[in-house]
């Protein structure tokens, strides 16, 4: 009784301690750009003066722009984290079920062959992103969803519409450019208008993942111990899956492909937390909001006056820390 009261302690612990440096990482990512303001300047600019350009950069341009950077660290995450459950794979992510590629393809058409329409392109994007879910899960289905098959499924469909996203580009090369940001991930120039469009996709996701958790739990057993628990395999494996495409979506149709948050985020948690996902869920979200908004800060100021697309440095701090991870540099010590 003992144990079980310590391990809790100690998860709400990490909880705490995470929610901390997720704002601390937000108070950071105002803080730095183009010039830095400091802690002591931010919060006059706040609740003193109200006509101030500090307050105008900050609420205007850096606030909305570290809330989207949060939100979408928080999408992919849990995204991520309810794939390598349901499909009891550590390899799967977001990119797995093509829904990147299927953003990626969507976007890229509205805005390499119809440029003039670029207001199109979340929308686009978005519903892309959902029918080559929809799609992967048709060519998967066989007497009920398999998590392997689901995978290859998911790796062909990318591969398809990876080869259509560079036949279009070789097509129209003088408007390359247009889709580059897309491409790579990018958060330059999000305004309240994104987040306002985003928040409500996360908190959704959040609860209804917090509140799944425990039969994601049960599914993690097995097939066979799981059925025998009472629970529906198979649904609560599509309810699972349309959630983790829904958040997945309405990130890469906002802020474009973002590699590896979605992957790593929650490797790293369960070193710290263990697997249990009433603690894994909100974890990851916290730490997958810090590391967005600690790698857009290094993306804004790394290069200064030049930035650099936050999907740029994501894949240059996340592929050699996963290499890391899978030749055992961190050992998980975490009582499950």
């Amino acid at each position: 009784m003992n144990d079980l009261k310590n391990r809790h302690s100690y998860k709400i612990t990490v909880l705490i301690i995470l929610l901390i440096i997720t704002f601390i990482s937000f108070l950071f990512s105002i803080s730095l750009g183009a010039f830095k303001i400091s802690v002591p300047e931010i919060l006059k600019a706040i609740f003193i003066d109200e006509t101030g350009v500090n307050r105008n950069i900050i609420w205007k341009v850096r606030v909305p722009r570290s809330l989207v950077a949060g939100t979408v660290g928080i999408c992919l995450s849990l995204a991520g984290g309810i794939l390598q459950g349901v499909m009891r794979n550590p390899l799967a992510s977001p990119n797995t079920i093509g829904v990147s590629s299927g953003a990626g393809l969507g976007a890229v058409f509205i805005l390499v062959v119809f440029p003039d329409y670029d207001f199109l392109v979340t929308p686009i994007a978005f519903a892309f992103a959902l029918f080559t879910t929809m799609l992967i899960y048709i060519l998967s289905w066989k007497n009920g969803i398999k998590p392997l098959r689901m995978i290859l499924a998911g790796i062909a469909v990318s591969s398809f519409l990876g080869a259509w996203i560079n036949t279009i580009l070789i097509f129209y090369p003088d408007r390359v450019q247009n889709a580059l940001g897309f491409m790579v991930g990018s958060l330059a120039a999000k305004t309240w208008k994104d987040f306002y469009a985003l928040w409500p996709y996360a908190l959704f996701g959040l609860i209804l993942a917090f509140f799944l958790s425990k039969k994601l739990n049960i599914l993690m057993l097995g097939d066979e111990i799981a059925t025998g628990l009472g629970l529906k395999i198979e649904r609560v494996r599509k309810v699972f899956i349309a959630l983790a495409s829904l958040l997945a979506a309405s990130s890469a149709s906002n802020v474009g492909l973002l590699g590896f948050v979605g992957l790593i985020v929650p490797h790293i948690t369960r070193l710290i937390i263990g697997s249990d996902y009433r603690y894994l869920f909100p974890a990851s979200a916290l730490l997958g909001a810090s590391l967005m908004m600690f790698c857009d800060t290094i993306a804004r100021i790394v290069m200064d006056p030049v930035e650099i697309p936050v999907g740029i440095v994501m894949s240059m701090l996340g592929a050699p820390f996963f290499i890391f991870l899978l030749r055992g540099g961190l050992k998980n010590r975490v009582k499950n």
